[in-house]
């Protein structure tokens, strides 16, 4: 691959920056009560949803998982309607209806976060299959965790979509944790997407997940390929995440050294390192980290700001005309 731009580098560093920054103001919000429900966050992935969504086209589909806070904002959807759809406000990004788990945009082709595990993956086939019947060269990125390779579905999703030679780029975020339970201690092979890859005609692609170069190389040439009618691809990134499955989770199941080997790798610090030792300057570096910050206070002064959802929003977006009323 050619030397990443300068410009490109600093997106990514700032992306990622951002979502740091946002995840951190999310579990403090979390801790005062004030977030509605459960949290899923991604603090320690933030390289495979910026280097993924650096790769991609403005139009092309992006499918999620519940913990999809990462992916959302690094796609662009701006902070404040995400903030404020995690406290249950009117002016959440689906005013207050979907919370942490259930974000969308569809303006930005974010097609839905999915909590049950494994049931984005052939939903991202027919949106797959419905760019490659249009001819508009979108590909859709379908973000799966490494517990949803032992899921049913994933077998399902990757047979049809090399059978059909889909343009849709599966990415297995491996945080080595189904829940509470090492991937591996379930799993028969030791890559959980990669060693399957093979089964369905497709390349075993693994790649740094908290590399974010690497991530947004390999993603550049997955989705370059699948949008030039090479089909399919699955990659697996190998990442951590830095606390618990969910808010409710201190994540005390882990052995203290293997957390203090990932933290060690943590993919923000790293980033920085490479972009001084490249020439850039600590002062621009800086001032992107202040941007970030005075974005996520922004955010959540507005989100804070917002009204509670009136209780007839209840009834509507449930059916095709928005309203219930016909039902009667």
């Amino acid at each position: 691959m050619p030397e990443i731009a300068e410009a490109t580098s600093l997106e990514l560093y700032r992306k990622m920056t951002e979502i740091r920054q946002f995840e951190k103001r999310a579990y403090d919000l979390f801790l005062q009560n004030l977030v509605k429900g459960t949290t899923h966050l991604g603090t320690g992935q933030e390289a495979v949803a910026a280097g993924v969504s650096q790769a991609m086209r403005h139009d092309d589909y992006m499918f999620v998982t519940y913990r999809g806070h990462n992916h959302v904002l690094a796609r662009g959807t701006p902070m404040t309607p995400v903030m404020a759809e995690l406290l249950g406000r009117e002016n959440g990004l689906m005013h207050g209806k979907g919370g942490s788990m259930h974000l969308l945009d569809t303006s930005r082709g974010i097609l839905g976060a999915y909590a049950i595990i494994g049931a984005q993956l052939v939903i991202a086939n027919g949106s797959a299959w419905s760019a490659l019947y249009r001819g508009t060269g979108q590909v859709t990125v379908c973000f799966l965790g490494d517990g949803a390779t032992n899921i049913g579905a994933f077998h399902e999703a990757l047979n049809l979509a090399a059978t059909w030679q889909l343009p849709v780029v599966f990415v297995c975020e491996n945080n080595q944790y189904m829940e509470y339970t090492p991937i591996g201690s379930v799993t028969a092979v030791p890559r959980p997407a990669a060693d399957r890859a093979a089964s369905y005609g497709l390349d075993p692609v693994v790649v740094d997940g908290n590399d974010v170069e690497a991530v947004y190389e390999v993603a550049l040439a997955a989705i370059g390929r699948a949008r030039d009618g090479g089909g399919p691809a699955l990659v697996e990134a190998l990442t951590y995440r830095h606390g618990g499955h969910s808010r409710a989770d201190p994540g005390k199941y882990r052995p203290d050294a293997e957390v203090r080997e990932w933290m060690d790798r943590d993919p923000l610090p790293a980033y920085r390192k490479v972009l001084l030792g490249r020439g850039t300057t600590p002062a621009a570096l800086d001032a992107i980290d202040a941007q970030a910050s005075a974005a996520v206070d922004q955010a959540t002064a507005e989100a804070k700001a917002g009204a509670p959802p009136r209780l007839d929003s209840a009834v509507t977006n449930v059916w095709a005309d928005g309203g219930h009323a016909w039902r009667n």
